[in-house]
């Protein structure tokens, strides 16, 4: 059997083990994952956000330059709103009512050339006038797209486009300023960066709790595990949900459950064994001190002792079964016959006392049940109807199957038992008050019986018979075969 100290210990020492070797906490373990994740994916976040807001700042200067250059194509061709006529070649026409017209937008920048020199400009523009390299926009013989970085101004992105005829050749240019809209953008991921450390931090301050809340049950497992003694197995652990770590906490509680059961049986098994084989050890015992060397004597004390130990030996098969009972394997089904199981049942009876044993009823049904256990449960009831009849009384047997439940019982023409210890008789040790048992068992005969009924899946009952005696029953559920 199962020490109840052995288990402590190794469950003391296993958990003292792993709190030795273990640098962080499961719940430390699991927070440090989740903030390198959370960490990465914030980070990753905000420089994607970065690079689509740059892409979106080119995107965006991109289209204003081409924008700008449509706007002053769309006017060249068109009419010139002073004389009502065409533009033609007059570039500097064109020039005057764009610039006039136009409204540029912040950090953009227009100029205009007529005949390699500077015609107008707007603000911006007329800043940009003073770079070098404004000198040769207006020579460009194509149009030019282009990018530059003055350590003043910063980067620009321009476009300048040759416009006009060989009478008077203009160039017009539209630049932007980008540092501005730079700015703006490392603005922007700079808050984004202030939002997501704020999440971030408060992320890990929720993780944290909420670790801690999934992560108990493995706290109260290794509290209920130090608190595990040899007398105390009372400790359970609080499930709540349905996700893995409730289902260890089930099973744990489950471990514990069979543990204590064992337990249990085996201090019950020592505490039967220790009050029912005191009494033969202090006969042998007395018996053996004061035999003397008379023969006669001897043979009488090595009789009286030899039936003692007969007794123990009894007492100790019957603690074994009820042991056994509470084992999963304790009963083996197969098929019975009840009318065959009922005749040898009364055959068997015969053998056991000289009285009439009759069956009352046993029909041709096949049924799964375990016959070693059932025919050791009826013995039981027959031998207890022996020694509570009168002699030569008869005692009636039978079995029957109505509605999927089996029936077995033994009727005797004994005393009836009162109504007080019908329930008490099937306990350990227990015995009827109507003073009239002629053997000395350990009364344990009636609680093998119930034990034997209940691993069945059935119950015991005892209750007056219509001829003044007591009827025994035994009934347990059963699915009927085919008769073979």
């Amino acid at each position: 059997m199962v020490s109840a100290d052995t288990v402590q210990l190794a469950v003391a020492d296993e958990v003292g083990d792993r709190r030795n070797r273990r640098s962080a906490s499961v719940r430390v373990r699991l927070l440090g994952w989740y903030v390198v994740l959370l960490g990465i994916s914030l980070v990753a976040a905000l420089f994607l956000q970065r690079a689509f807001l740059l892409a979106q700042v080119e995107s965006d200067v991109e289209e204003a330059l081409d924008q700008e250059l449509g706007e002053l194509e769309q006017l060249a061709g068109g009419l010139n709103p002073i004389s009502g006529e065409p533009f033609g070649p007059d570039v500097s026409s064109i020039f005057d009512v764009f610039l006039d017209r136009n409204v540029p937008l912040e950090g953009e920048g227009l100029l205009t050339y007529v005949d390699g020199m500077i015609y107008k400009t707007d603000v911006t523009g007329a800043q940009l006038a003073t770079l070098p390299i404004a000198d040769t926009w207006g020579l460009i013989p194509d149009s030019e797209r282009g990018e530059l970085t003055d350590p003043e101004t910063g980067q620009i992105r321009y476009l300048a486009v040759p416009i006009g005829s060989e009478s008077e050749r203009g160039v017009f240019v539209v630049a932007v300023l980008l540092d501005d809209r730079f700015a703006a953008v490392e603005d922007v991921i700079r808050l984004g960066a202030l939002v997501y450390g704020s999440i971030f931090l408060i992320a890990s301050a929720l993780a944290w709790v909420a670790a801690g809340r999934i992560l108990r049950p493995l706290t109260d497992l290794t509290e209920t595990a130090r608190a595990i003694s040899d007398t105390d197995l009372s400790s359970r652990i609080t499930v709540d949900g349905d996700d893995e770590i409730a289902e260890l906490g089930r099973t744990f509680n489950s471990m514990l459950d069979r543990l204590d059961d064992a337990f249990a049986s085996q201090r019950r098994f020592v505490d039967d064994a220790g009050h029912e084989l005191r009494t033969p050890i202090t006969i042998i015992r007395g018996n053996l001190e004061v035999m003397g060397d008379d023969p006669a004597e001897q043979k009488e004390t090595i009789a009286l002792v030899t039936d003692e130990l007969e007794r123990m030996g009894r007492i100790v098969d019957d603690l074994l079964d009820l042991a056994k009972a509470e084992q999963p394997d304790f009963i083996q089904t197969g098929p019975i016959d009840l009318a065959e199981f009922t005749g040898d049942l009364a055959t068997r009876a015969a053998m056991l006392d000289d009285r009439s044993w009759i069956v009352d009823e046993a029909p041709h049904a096949v049924i799964d049940a375990d016959r070693h256990r059932l025919n050791q449960a009826m013995m039981n009831l027959i031998r207890n109807a022996s020694e509570h009849s009168p002699p030569g009384a008869d005692v009636h047997i039978g079995s029957s199957l109505r509605q999927g439940s089996v029936r077995l019982w033994v009727r005797d023409r004994g005393e009836p038992i009162p109504l007080e210890d019908r329930g008490r008789i099937f306990e350990r040790f227990s015995r009827a008050a109507d003073g009239r048992r002629r053997t000395e068992g350990a009364g344990l005969g009636l609680a093998i019986v119930a034990a034997i009924a209940e691993a069945h899946g059935g119950e015991v009952k005892v209750g007056p018979s219509s001829d003044g005696g007591n009827t025994f029953s035994i009934t347990i559920p059963a699915s009927p075969r085919a008769h073979p």
